[in-house]
């Protein structure tokens, strides 16, 4: 099987042009970070809002590339075409294009199994439950950090080398972008997570964005589905596609193929027993219970794992193997992360991103940890809600009394409304704090937290409040 791609093969894919002395190299390894280059990778200049890659082209091959992909507009001179004659300058269109057209290419060259996830809610976790079971016995290529774009998807992509699987995330905030990713990555297995409030501000409705989430079926062969059986609109869609698609259901409230039951909540970690009902396309799988432990609480976490357990069988894996690979799983950094301070202080670092779904389950997880010690929740604003905003940061409040936390501080334009609703029902106006920045928010946890304190710090990620964590864990 050929996965090597030649300068060839580049110039085909992105019909681009090689502008000095014509060269038959590998195509390998692939960055867009000169900061980052390393001997012999390939450079792609690509242009954001703020900043313009290709204007570094020659810093890459300074520190090693031997090779560049450029847009056509890059200016490059006859002396510079002289100078760096040893090394391969292609111009194309547009690079962000071209990067999209090498990874599809480079994807057909790998007849594996490809995992894509997307959701509202859960789509990083999931994938990282996914890719430690799968890791216990194939070789596994995951997504990294947030790279789940038009951009970080076919960098993603393009680290191909000998795995046996990969397990793709797929993030969107407007009609037809996954439609974009999902026929790069061509998944052979998707999973949507869930269908919440996430960018309802750009996309208008929870009915838009569930229509966004299933272009992931676009670009698969065969529609080998797996969704949240509990989440209501995932459900109804369920109903009225179940003859069309093959897809397999969890869920913990609805009659699904797999389930979560006797579900135990810890401080640190959950059990359950899930029990499986079908697993394949043929439904071959008997019934069977296997007991899970997952090495963090929440419930959301529960769904999240009944996802790795159904890919693991799909895939061949032992119950042990899909046991072991769960209960190991390390989860992105700022996601749920718990930080122990001194004086038995836990941090619950949740800042990278935040919905109004996410909040509340952050918040009900909180509520649930040790009764004896004090509970405070830090929140800022999420973002992308447009004219729902309001409703949402409303909900949350409306969680925060629910829970009976006992201490809210808050900082942002929209916690004004998560305030004004966990005052209405109930929450006692001498327990929150409103700060009007980052450095003040810090400096209020420092001087109310004391032993034993559970704090919660959530917020959209634009809010930065994972420098807040940072901060008070330095300070200790």
């Amino acid at each position: 099987m050929k996965t090597e791609m030649t300068t060839k093969d580049i110039i085909k894919v992105t019909k681009g042009e090689i502008i000095n002395e014509k060269q038959e190299i590998i195509f390998e390894n692939f960055s867009k970070d000169t900061r980052e280059i390393k001997k012999g990778d390939i450079y792609v200049g690509i242009k954001g809002n703020t900043y313009n890659g290709n204007l570094f082209w020659k810093d890459a091959l300074e520190h090693g590339a031997k090779a560049v992909i450029i847009d056509e507009d890059t200016e490059v001179t006859e002396q510079e075409i002289q100078k760096y004659k040893e090394k391969t300058i292609i111009k194309v269109k547009d690079t962000i294009k071209a990067i999209q057209e090498i990874a599809t290419y480079k994807r057909n060259l790998y007849n594996i199994p490809v995992i894509g996830i997307t959701g509202s809610v859960g789509k990083t976790s999931t994938r990282d439950l996914i890719s430690s079971v799968l890791s216990q016995k194939y070789k596994t290529l995951s997504t990294v950090g947030n790279q789940n774009n038009d951009i970080g998807l076919p960098f993603t992509i393009l680290k191909l080398k000998d795995h046996e699987v990969a397990v793709i995330e797929m993030g969107m905030n407007q009609l037809g972008q996954i439609s974009c990713l999902t026929k790069i990555a061509q998944p052979t297995i998707s999973v949507i997570t869930s269908i919440g409030t996430s960018h309802i501000g750009d996309l208008k409705s929870r009915e838009n964005i569930l229509k966004a989430k299933l272009e992931i079926l676009e670009g698969m062969e065969k529609k080998n589905l797996i969704i949240n059986n509990d989440n209501d609109l995932l459900h109804e869609w369920y109903q009225n596609n179940k003859e069309e698609y093959n897809i397999i259901t969890y869920g913990i409230e609805n009659l699904s193929d797999v389930e979560a039951n006797e579900i135990q909540e810890y401080e640190e970690y959950s059990e359950f027993i899930c029990e499986i009902k079908k697993c394949h396309e043929n439904n071959s799988t008997e019934d069977e219970k296997i007991k899970v432990k997952i090495p963090i609480s929440g419930k959301h976490f529960v769904y999240n794992a009944m996802c790795a357990v159904i890919i693991g069988k799909q895939l061949g894996l032992t119950n042990e193997e899909i046991v072991k690979g769960i209960n190991e799983t390390n989860l992105t950094q700022k996601r749920m992360q718990i930080i122990k301070l001194k004086e038995n202080i836990t941090i619950i670092n949740d800042s990278y991103n935040a919905s109004c779904e996410a909040m509340k389950a952050a918040i009900e997880y909180l509520g649930g940890r040790n009764n004896k010690n004090r509970k405070i929740a830090v929140l800022g604003d999420m973002f992308d809600l447009g004219e729902y905003s309001e409703e949402l940061h409303r909900k949350v409040g409306k969680e925060v009394a629910k829970k009976k936390i006992d201490i809210l501080i808050c900082s942002g334009n929209q916690t004004k409304y998560i305030i004004d609703e966990a005052i209405k029902y109930g929450m006692k106006q001498e327990t929150i704090y409103y700060e009007s920045n980052n450095k003040a928010v810090k400096n209020r946890i420092k001087q109310i937290m004391k032993s034993n304190d559970e704090i919660l710090v959530k917020a959209s990620n634009g809010m930065k409040f994972f420098n807040i964590v940072e901060e008070i864990t330095k300070e200790g």
